[in-house]
């Protein structure tokens, strides 16, 4: 052979072609819309049964009580049984979503700091399977009359697997090994954006099941969706994590990995910004759940009293802000920075909880909806910059951090809305719409100084630069 074919190097390795690696980047984003669209089904049929079977056990004498029919008498008054119903409805929420949340809260902490070693499958599959047995738990509820209480034996097992919060938190962490940095907030808002599109699918079609054949048939689409987030977890998902180690489980090491991202960062400058992002990210979610808990609840009432085609149509345009707000940060980050567009984020979440504090018409609701069309931006521009202040081997134990918060703020809004709403039922139902935009002026002042901070820093960074020889 001559010199030059000796000295060439050898043949490198087919690459792999571009179609593949797509696939395996964005492979997360079915598994999460089967899961929303479970949850998303679930959520007004599970409060809507609770209102029937309570109401019939109460002596509710209307048989179709979710119709707007015997809603008031005709007066300007709400009929007093059923504003009993509504506040015992209420309560159950609120017992079913404590139950859910005290287990989880310990289950996707470990499962999520444990995901950054064996990778993140295994912390998908689990809270998928959990939801499927959730949902087929609610099933036997229904067919066979089963006391109520074992809504909340469901909601325990699926917290024991981690519940949605555990999907929630795996996906996030599969966008964040798998993006590049300046590219991450969009990224995350496409993942927000197919909770909005799953979401309104399954309010849109819920709420025209259930008119035209009840409860079961939408919940075994529940179920069938909650399984096939299941299969698609265990036979086509790729593992993101490229260097997966042996890790015991059951450990406390797991939980010391999230308390050292707060306590002690890589980047000691970085703890104060992980906490007051943390705090804005805490209080963002809590109203958005708080308000998500008592919409049915508004709707069915006087004097809007809502049919379930109404509430599909309502729960449809809540879910529709995901979309609109990823149209809307993709337009407004060409000429602003991530901060203030989760700035007007939070002023269009605040009129619009405004305007449905003060709803008494169905137009007026749907105005207030209309409204909320950019309120989904803060979130992702949160996850982003919490994802930017930690190393590629934290974010699951970061991701396992913010799903703790977001089992917090499930803890906070069932707790502090549905026993606010039972509490100013009898002089103003929008109250609790009305607190909400009061406490989002805080992550408001909140992410403002931190921009505001950044900037007079970067500032000074520049002019010493500058000035130094």
């Amino acid at each position: 052979p001559s010199m030059a074919a000796m000295a060439a190097p050898p043949p490198a390795e087919p690459p792999v072609s571009p179609g593949r690696r797509r696939l395996s980047l964005i492979a997360v984003e079915p598994l999460l819309f089967l899961a929303t669209l479970s949850m998303g089904l679930q959520g007004p049929l599970a409060t809507q049964y609770l209102w029937d079977r309570l109401g019939a056990e109460h002596g509710y004498s209307n048989r179709n009580s979710t119709e707007s029919s015997d809603c008031g008498d005709g007066n300007g008054t709400a009929d007093p049984l059923r504003q009993e119903v509504e506040a015992l409805v209420s309560h159950w929420n609120l017992y079913i979503n404590l139950g859910g949340f005290f287990v989880s809260l310990f289950s996707v902490t470990l499962l999520g700091a444990w995901s950054d070693s064996v990778g993140r499958r295994p912390a998908l599959i689990l809270p998928a399977a959990g939801m499927a047995l959730q949902t087929g738990i609610y099933l036997l509820v229904m067919y066979l009359e089963l006391h109520v209480a074992f809504f909340l034996l469901g909601r325990i097992l699926s917290g024991l697997t981690g519940d949605y919060n555990l999907i929630l938190a795996g996906c996030f962490s599969y966008v964040a090994d798998t993006s590049e940095r300046r590219a991450r907030t969009f990224r995350v808002a496409i993942l927000e954006a197919c909770l909005g599109t799953a979401g309104m699918v399954a309010s849109i079609g819920g709420g025209q099941w259930r008119k035209a054949q009840g409860y079961i048939n939408p919940f075994w689409l529940a179920f069938a969706a909650s399984l096939a987030a299941t299969l698609y977890a265990i036979f086509f998902l790729r593992e993101s994590v490229k260097q997966k180690k042996e890790a015991k489980l059951f450990t406390l090491s797991h939980y010391k990995a999230v308390y050292r991202l707060y306590m002690a960062p890589e980047q000691p400058s970085s703890r104060w910004k992980l906490a007051l992002y943390s705090l804005a990210f805490f209080l963002i979610v809590t109203v958005h759940f708080g308000a998500k808990d008592i919409y049915v609840l508004y709707e069915l009432g006087f004097p809007l009293c809502w049919a379930s085609d109404l509430i599909g149509y309502g729960s449809a345009a809540s879910y529709l802000a995901y979309l609109s707000s990823l149209a809307g940060l993709r337009l407004l980050q060409l000429c602003l920075e991530d901060t203030w567009v989760a700035e007007l984020g939070l002023i269009s979440n605040i009129a619009g909880l405004v305007v449905i504090s003060l709803a008494t018409t169905t137009p007026l609701m749907f105005t207030g909806y209309g409204i909320l069309f950019l309120s989904m931006a803060p979130t992702p521009v949160i996850r982003s910059k919490l994802s930017k202040l930690v190393s590629e081997t934290e974010q699951g134990a970061l991701f396992a951090s913010l799903a703790c918060v977001q089992g917090l703020c499930s803890l906070a809004a069932t707790g502090v809305f549905n026993s606010l709403y039972s509490a100013t039922l009898h002089f103003m139902r929008g109250f609790p719409f009305l607190f909400g935009a009061i406490i989002l002026l805080i992550p408001a002042a909140v992410l403002g100084w931190i921009q505001i901070w950044d900037s007079k820093h970067n500032y000074n960074d520049f002019q010493d630069a500058s000035l130094s020889p």
